[in-house]
């Protein structure tokens, strides 16, 4: 288990001794071919934006919706990346009007990475996008037991450490005021 942006992480160290029965070698297998099918989803979704947003960057606005402003170094460790790599990633983003950077009085060392109206619009507009074409996919399966997926779906996504959609939704369309920060505010007046 790791610690990530004050989230514990139920991921451990893959290695070829990891053992698993043949019915959980099966859903590895479904999950890795599921995996590549939502990136190819999240490419073409980003791709028919007209801001050049890549994979990377846009994972970065996802994290500013789940989990409000960050500081550089609690955003490269949540995406795995070096501080120097989240810098480079958050400067593109600020050129872009995407993000913006803000002091907090409490730490004046330390810039706070805050997602802007225009990111948070970006977000939405490609989230819906994924939306439309995940609910195709779905209609096309004829479920029986949609409850069911769900819910193991669902155990999925808490293992991994991510925010059930829901929330994760509440947070996209009602941040809380404190994690909206001055910079959102000013484009919203």
């Amino acid at each position: 288990m790791t610690e990530s942006g004050g989230r514990h992480v139920k991921v451990g160290p893959v290695t070829s001794q990891t053992t698993l029965s043949a019915g959980e070698d099966e859903v590895v297998d479904a999950l890795l071919a599921l995996s590549r099918v939502f990136v190819g989803m999240a490419a073409r979704s980003l791709a028919s934006l007209d801001d050049d947003v890549t994979l990377q960057q846009f994972r970065t606005l996802v994290v500013l919706v789940a989990h409000g402003p960050q500081r550089v170094v609690d955003l490269a460790q949540e995406l795995a990346v070096t501080s120097s790599t989240a810098t480079r990633m958050c400067n593109r983003l600020v050129r872009k009007g995407l993000v913006a950077r803000e002091e907090r009085p409490e730490d004046r060392r330390a810039a706070w990475v805050i997602l802007t109206a225009r990111g948070r619009e970006l977000v939405g507009e490609v989230m819906r996008h994924r939306r439309e074409t995940i609910a195709t996919l779905v209609a096309d399966l004829y479920l029986t037991r949609p409850l069911a997926l769900a819910a193991t779906l669902g155990a999925l996504i808490e293992a991994a450490g991510e925010l059930p959609e829901p929330q994760w939704r509440q947070r996209w369309e009602h941040p809380p005021a404190a994690t909206t920060g001055t910079y959102d505010q000013l484009n919203h007046a």
